[in-house]
């Protein structure tokens, strides 16, 4: 299951950080399909955080839309993901910038 997105979780400057909004149906179908990569994978791998709560963070992120996959790698970020194609599509990114979670 995501985990909330936390100071803890932005201090460690390396996370995938799934932002949404609790009324947009794009975002539950996002959802979804990040449980089943946590599902397959046997473990959390990302955070999530209500971006009706986060204006802030949102405007210091740039971030343009819901659904938002932010791809964060020691305070740096990488990318963010609008479209959310497959659960194989979204994989991709996982392995791409954390393929520690693959050893």
């Amino acid at each position: 299951m995501l985990q909330p997105f936390t100071t803890d979780i932005q201090d460690t400057g390396s996370y995938l950080l799934y932002i949404y909004s609790p009324f947009c149906g794009t975002c539950h179908i996002a959802r979804s399909m990040l449980e089943k990569i946590e599902e397959i994978h046997g473990s959390t791998l990302f955070a999530e955080m209500n971006a009706s709560y986060e204006e802030a963070f949102m405007r210091a992120q740039e971030i343009e839309s819901v659904p938002c996959l932010l791809i964060v790698d020691e305070h740096e970020v990488k990318e963010k993901i609008y479209t959310f194609h497959s659960v194989a599509h979204m994989y991709t990114y996982v392995h791409k910038y954390f393929p520690q979670y693959f050893q």
